[in-house]
């Protein structure tokens, strides 16, 4: 194109220079004037075409960069789509193995509502038939109350030995006798003996040291009267010393230490039922 350009500006340039002997100075000026402004109009265009060109290869450039953008755009969708739809069938999945899961556990629950509901209903009973078999012990400090879904009867130590002795007097085997006719009805309850006493030493008590020792003594001969009297299993026998670390209140008093110095008989339904549906 350049060429062109310049072999025609040549060819007028000869042609006005060949037609001199016969053009006026007048037209000759006009005729220079033409040539000057097509020769600038020619290098304005060949700056626009330089630039065209340009402005193309950017073009050609960006385009091709635009191609490889939309060619990773439309391969990450695919991906994504991909991964979407597997995903999906994953949930469903997902939730329908939760479902079943979520179904499993709560009939679980039920059960164990259940087994509890039957525990509170037995423990309940097993209260109401202590209190009446111990109903003439109560002005003797025996009392019955149930604790964390266990029936504690609590004999003072007064009802069941004298002063500073293990050996159990006859109103207490009287008391324990009784009990023992409930719990021989009740082969599903467990029995633990716990022996407490206040905080005062032990003086002159031969082979007991101390309030451990006692403790631990009279629990011991609950259990083997129990036992060995009255028949009850052994294996479903506990006996345990708590000394003075578990008082009911405050050593302030004579009253309160008399408290503080007692036999609980803890009656604890056997759960096998609930452990295994818990497992």
């Amino acid at each position: 194109m350049k060429n062109i350009f310049l072999a025609f500006t040549v060819f007028l340039f000869a042609a006005s220079l060949t037609s001199c002997v016969v053009l006026s100075p007048k037209k000759y000026k006009a005729l220079l004037g033409t040539k000057d402004s097509l020769y600038t109009a020619f290098n304005e265009g060949l700056i626009k075409i330089e630039n065209l060109e340009k402005e193309v290869s950017k073009l050609k450039k960006d385009t091709a960069m635009l191609g490889e953008d939309l060619r990773d755009l439309q391969s990450r969708f695919t991906e994504t789509n991909a991964n979407f739809n597997k995903l999906k069938n994953n949930s469903s999945s997902e939730i329908s193995k939760l479902s079943g899961d979520l179904a499993a556990r709560e009939k679980r629950l039920k059960e164990v509502e259940e087994v509890l509901r039957k525990r509170d209903e037995a423990t309940n009973q097993l209260k109401e038939k202590l209190q009446q078999a111990l109903l003439g012990f109560t002005k003797s400090g025996l009392t019955v109350e149930i604790k964390n879904g266990k029936v504690y009867v609590s004999l003072t130590d007064k009802l069941l030995f004298p002063s500073g002795s293990i050996i159990i007097d006859e109103k207490g085997k009287q008391a324990l006798t009784e009990l023992a006719k409930v719990l021989k009805q009740q082969p599903e309850i467990n029995i633990s003996v716990e022996g407490h006493t206040d905080n005062q030493k032990v003086n002159n008590l031969g082979q007991i040291k101390d309030n451990w020792d006692l403790s631990v003594l009279r629990s011991t001969s609950v259990v083997r009267y129990l036992t060995d009297n009255e028949k009850i299993e052994s294996v479903r026998m506990t006996a345990t010393g708590k000394g003075e670390y578990q008082p009911l209140g405050a050593n302030s008093s004579a009253e309160a230490r008399s408290k503080n110095r007692r036999i609980e008989i803890v009656l604890s339904p056997k759960l096998d039922e609930l452990y295994n549906l818990i497992k």
